[in-house]
C-alpha cells in the first residue's frame, strides 16, 4: 500500500489521482441531472451558465479543497480544526454529513441503474416504462439493490487508496469514457436526432436572467464536481507534494464537463427522436427511466444492446462517485477515532445503508434528502470553504497551490485566489439564499402534504 512520508496512504501516480478525482466528479449528476436541467433551463443557456460557473467557482473551490486537504494530510474535520481552529471543525462535519446523506440516497438510484443493466441484458425493456418505474423505484427491490451497491461500494474502500480506490479508478474511468463517446457517436445516427440537438445547443438566453436557473447551474457544478462535501479535500490529502495542483483541478473539471455535454449529446437524440419529451418533463428522472427504457424498447434488440452498455455506464459513474463519498466519512473516522480502515468502511457503510432504506421506500424522501444535502448542503460548504481559504488560510493555500505547480500554473496562482476571495463568496451567498428557500419549500411540502 502506497504510503506518504508521514506514513499516509498515498495515490500511487498522477494519473491515479485525476482518474480518482474525475470518477469522484464524474456521475449520476453528469448523466441523470445535467440533461434534465439543461432542458428546464434553457438548453445552451444553462450549458453557457454551467461552463462559466464551473470556471469562475468550481475551479477555485476545488482548489481550496485541494490546498488544504493536502496541507493538513487529514480528512476534512481534523483538516479544518488543525489549519484553521477548533472554531471551524463544524464546517468538517458539515462536510461529512453531506457525504454521508448523498451517498445514502445516491446509492438508491444508482441502484436503479444496476437493475436496468440487468433487465436490459436477460429481460429487456418493458412496453410501459413509466408504470414499470413506479413499481420499482421504491419498495424491497429497490431496498435490496440499495444494499447490494453500497456493499461493492465498501468493498473497494476496504481495499485502500492504492489497491481500492486507484485500482478500481484506473480501470473504470477509461472505460466510461469510451462507452460514453461510442453511445454518442451512435445517437447521431438516428432519425430525427437534429431536433435534439437543436433543443440542447440553441440557448434560450432570456433564461440568463432567471435566478432559479443560476441556482440550479451552481447546484449541478457543485453536485458534479463534488464540491462541499470533502471529497477533494480528502482525496488530496493523499498527494505528495510534488503533484501540480491547478493544472490538476483544470483537467478534472473539464473532464467531468466533457462527460456531462457528451452524455447530453446522447439524451437529447435518443429523446427527441422517438418524441419522448413529455416523460422528460414530468421528473428528473424521467429522461433515464421512463424516456429511454421507453425509446430502446421500440428499437427492438439494438435497444437492448444499447441499453447494457447506456445503464452500465451509469452504473460505474455512480460507483466511482460513492467511493469518494464513502472515502470521506471513513477517512474521517479514521483520523478522528484511530479506527483501522476495514473496520471505519464496514461501520459507516453499513450505517449509510441502513439510512439509505429511507429513500429506498419512499421517492419523495428520496427527493427531500436531494434539496437538504444535494443542493443546500453543498453550497452551504461552498461558501464557508471559500472564506477559509480564501482569507484564514490565504497563505496556506497559497504555498500548497504553488508547491509542484509550472511556472504557467504559479502565475496563474495570485489570481485564482484573487477570485477565490472577491468573486466566489458574493456569488455563492446569492445562491445559497435561492436555495435555503427552495429547501425550506421541500422540506415545508413534505411534512405537509
Amino acid at each position: 500500500m502506497a504510503a506518504s512520508s508521514t506514513g499516509r496512504e498515498a495515490f500511487a501516480s498522477r494519473a491515479g489521482f485525476i482518474l480518482a478525482a474525475a470518477g469522484s466528479a464524474v456521475g449520476l449528476g453528469n448523466m441523470w441531472r445535467f440533461p434534465y436541467q439543461a432542458s428546464e433551463g434553457g438548453g445552451a443557456a444553462f450549458v453557457l451558465l454551467y461552463v462559466v460557473l464551473t470556471l469562475v467557482l468550481g475551479i477555485p473551490l476545488m482548489l481550496a479543497e485541494f490546498g488544504v486537504g493536502r496541507r493538513a494530510q487529514l480528512a476534512p474535520i481534523g483538516a479544518l480544526r488543525n489549519l484553521a481552529g477548533r472554531a471551524w471543525a463544524p464546517l468538517g462535519y458539515v462536510f461529512v454529513l453531506a457525504g454521508l446523506m448523498i451517498l445514502s440516497y445516491y446509492s438508491v438510484i444508482a441502484g436503479w441503474t444496476v437493475r436496468y443493466g440487468f433487465e436490459a441484458a436477460f429481460t429487456g425493456f418493458t412496453a410501459a416504462p413509466a408504470d414499470h418505474f413506479g413499481q420499482v423505484a421504491a419498495g424491497a427491490d429497490a431496498a435490496a439493490f440499495h444494499v447490494a451497491f453500497m456493499a461493492v461500494t465498501i468493498l473497494i474502500v476496504v481495499g485502500g487508496v492504492k489497491g481500492g480506490i486507484e485500482r478500481a479508478s484506473l480501470l473504470l474511468m477509461p472505460m466510461l469514457f469510451v462507452i460514453v463517446i461510442g453511445l454518442a457517436l451512435w445517437a447521431a445516427t438516428l432519425d430525427g436526432a437534429g431536433a435534439g440537438y437543436v433543443k440542447y445547443l440553441k440557448p434560450e438566453l432570456d433564461e440568463l436572467m432567471n435566478p432559479d436557473v443560476w441556482r440550479a447551474a451552481a447546484s449541478q457544478a457543485f453536485f458534479s464536481l463534488s464540491l462541499g462535501m470533502g471529497g477533494m479535500l480528502t482525496f488530496a490529502s493523499y498527494l505528495k507534494r510534488d503533484q501540480n495542483l491547478p493544472e490538476s483541478a483544470t483537467v478534472v473539471a473539464f473532464t467531468d464537463f466533457g462527460v456531462a455535454f457528451v452524455a447530453g449529446l446522447l439524451v437529447f437524440p435518443v429523446i427527441y427522436s422517438f418524441a419522448l419529451q413529455g416523460a422528460v418533463g414530468a421528473s428528473t428522472v424521467g429522461a433515464l427511466f421512463i424516456a429511454l427504457p421507453s425509446a430502446f424498447q421500440a428499437m427492438g434488440e439494438m435497444g437492448r444492446i444499447v441499453g447494457v452498455f447506456f445503464f452500465f455506464v451509469l452504473a460505474v459513474g455512480a460507483l466511482t462517485s460513492a467511493i469518494s463519498l464513502l472515502e470521506v466519512v471513513t477517512a474521517s473516522v479514521m483520523d478522528e477515532f484511530g479506527m483501522s480502515r476495514r473496520r471505519a468502511a464496514v461501520i459507516m457503510g453499513a450505517a449509510i445503508t441502513v439510512i439509505g432504506i429511507a429513500p429506498a421506500m419512499d421517492t419523495d424522501a428520496l427527493g427531500l434528502m436531494d434539496k437538504i444535502a444535494g443542493e443546500f448542503l453543498l453550497i452551504l460548504g461552498g461558501f464557508a470553504l471559500a472564506l477559509l481559504a480564501g482569507w484564514k488560510l490565504r497563505s496556506e493555500v497559497r504555498d500548497e497551490l504553488l508547491a509542484g505547480a509550472s511556472p504557467f500554473w504559479q502565475r496563474q496562482v495570485p489570481r485564482i485566489l484573487t477570485v477565490l476571495r472577491w468573486v466566489v463568496p458574493p456569488i455563492v451567498a446569492f445562491v445559497l439564499i435561492f436555495s435555503l428557500r427552495e429547501t425550506a419549500a421541500a422540506i415545508i411540502a413534505f411534512f405537509s402534504g
